[in-house]
């Protein structure tokens, strides 16, 4: 092998490195095996990513095992549910970008032969990605797991339930009480949020595109199998240096269509655009937000999975994994199965040792799909140009006209609902939300679950130019692009505007003359910048726009 870290390690010119090497522990024979960063994404602010220091701690004897010497580093990360509905969750988005940056640095100063990426809450997985397409050393992105459900009247409950009691109780439709019980019962222990959402579909991704071991990221957390599957993806990562199996060989254009197709399937989350678009900007692919449409429309949804659904990713594991979801898809013919995977295995032959658990209902074949087509729709039309993004799973209607009802903030909206302010048949518009205009594009979990808890969310629709987290559900349009902050035509709207929204024919309009919005856009400029110093103002300077994955260059 041609080690990089030998730039680093060896030779008499490289004696004051390894002297401060060897004030740690490290020895002459540790410093010539392959040195493996082990970037850990561990935080004791949130259930996500708790338990992935012990979880690095077996990677690392993996590592030693198969004859490398692991050398642990950490990350920063954000809570996405902690932080939701103030004006902390505007971190979130900017710490993947973070995230990718600081696995970055570390790496290309100490030389890495090779990376495993300990991974769990939603951001922390596209980061390690896009870090690991940047640098192009063999790189395993390791998701840690989800959280178990919780159990509340007899019915498995994600934090999802928790944001709907918030705006059932605010109607009045539950009590202190209920509310109460419903928070203390949703999150029994650690591991990242527990359905479809954002972080377990990026735990598909990164197996459907060949970064994680496929069948290694569909156990839970807390599960015993987890510390002995770390210790082994020690092991593998070793393979993958002596092999030389890098990120930019694994994710091809055809990888990502297959990550995509996984995404349709499994009814995930309407983020996986965003870091898909952004994780092909660093693979330097060329993959538009049009893309996820043709292949969405192709691939029929088989996974019947929350937050639309019935059941959890712990129930995707005892079904049989993420693995049988790919099998469906491979024998479907949905998917290409020759794409190489971390392994140096084909995908196809990785999926084709799924054991499906006999009589399961979680994964449907693809021959009998809850739906002819995936759960991804991108809208275009007079109010979003560029496009946007909506998830259609257990959403029945087809089409939605209404008034607008304009928000500057996430802030305002969300009192609007909680006061009873939105009727039937109402548009709520939340904008200067988006990767600029937030800036950090926040997910409006509190407002949509809100929505549906007040007994709105087959009645309301609700369009921003930021984001959702993956636990929402129901006629919720985001990342409308170009956003308001940039002159966006959302940012023409006012109150009481006609809108329609038409998933059949994918358009969405503002049901006014061409002339009048470029009327009021020619008198429109643009507001204050919210931050003017720190990570935010630099973020808000440097980021694209929705539409191309909300990249920083």
């Amino acid at each position: 092998m041609s080690l990089k870290s030998y730039t680093i390690t060896q030779g008499p010119q490289r004696a004051g490195a390894r002297a401060m090497l060897k004030a740690i522990g490290f020895t002459d024979e540790d410093l010539k095996k392959p040195n493996i960063g082990i970037a850990n994404t561990w935080i004791e602010t949130m259930p996500c990513n708790y338990r992935l220091r012990e979880l690095a701690e077996r990677v690392k004897e993996g590592v030693r095992a198969a004859g490398g010497t692991p050398m642990e580093f950490n990350t920063i990360a954000i809570s996405d549910g902690v932080t939701m509905g103030t004006e902390g969750m505007k971190a979130s988005l900017v710490s993947r970008d973070m995230v990718a940056d600081s696995i970055e640095l570390v790496a290309r100063g100490h030389m890495f032969d090779g990376l495993v990426c300990l991974v769990a809450c939603d951001k922390t997985t596209p980061g390690a990605a896009m870090a690991a397409l940047r640098l192009n050393i063999p790189t395993i992105v390791l998701y840690g797991g989800s959280i178990l459900p919780g159990n509340y009247k007899g019915k498995d409950i994600t934090v999802q339930d928790v944001y709907e009691a918030i705006g059932a109780h605010s109607c009045g439709k539950i009590t202190d009480q209920e509310l109460c019980d419903i928070e203390n019962a949703a999150c029994p222990g650690a591991g990242a949020c527990g359905g479809q959402f954002t972080a377990n579909t990026m735990a598909t991704i990164v197996e459907a595109i060949g970064l994680c071991p496929v069948g290694y990221a569909s156990v839970p957390q807390p599960d015993r199998r987890r510390p002995h599957m770390s210790y082994e993806v020690g092991q593998i990562m070793m393979e993958a240096v002596r092999r030389d199996i890098k990120p930019r060989d694994i994710c091809t254009r055809a990888a990502f269509n297959n990550a995509i197709a996984a995404v349709a399937a499994s009814g995930g989350s309407t983020n996986a655009v965003l870091h898909l678009l952004a994780m092909a900007h660093e693979a330097g692919i060329d993959l538009a937000i049009d893309e996820f449409q043709t292949i969405s429309s192709k691939t029929p949804l088989i996974c019947d999975l929350k937050p639309a659904g019935r059941y959890t990713a712990v129930d995707v594991d005892r079904a049989g994994g993420i693995q049988v979801i790919l099998k469906r898809l491979v024998e479907g013919g949905l998917v290409e199965p020759s794409c190489i995977t971390v392994t140096g295995r084909t995908l196809g032959e990785e999926a084709s040792k799924a054991v499906e658990t006999e009589g399961q209902q979680v994964i449907k074949p693809v021959a009998e799909p809850i739906k002819k087509s995936g759960g991804l729709v991108i809208l275009r039309g007079s109010l979003a140009p560029d496009g946007c993004v909506i998830k259609v799973t257990g959403i029945d209607r087809k089409i939605h006209q209404g008034p607008a009802r304009v928000f500057e903030r996430e802030e305002d909206g969300m009192a609007a609902v909680t006061r009873g302010e939105i009727k039937a048949g109402d548009v709520v518009v939340i904008r200067y939300e988006g990767p600029k205009g937030g800036p950090g594009m926040r997910e409006m979990l509190g407002v949509t679950g809100a929505i549906v808890g007040a007994g709105l969310g087959d009645s309301v629709a609700l369009v921003t130019d930021g984001r959702f987290s993956g636990a929402t559900r129901g006629f919720m349009v985001g990342h409308v692009a170009p956003e308001a902050a940039v002159g966006g035509p959302i940012a023409a709207l006012r109150d009481g505007d006609p809108l329609t929204i038409d998933i059949e024919n994918r358009a969405i309009n503002i049901d006014l003359p061409a002339a009048e919005i470029e009327s009021r856009l020619a008198e429109w400029s643009r507001p204050e910048a919210r931050y003017k110093t720190g990570v935010f103002a630099k973020y808000a300077l440097t980021v694209s726009s929705a539409a191309q994955g909300a990249v920083t260059s």
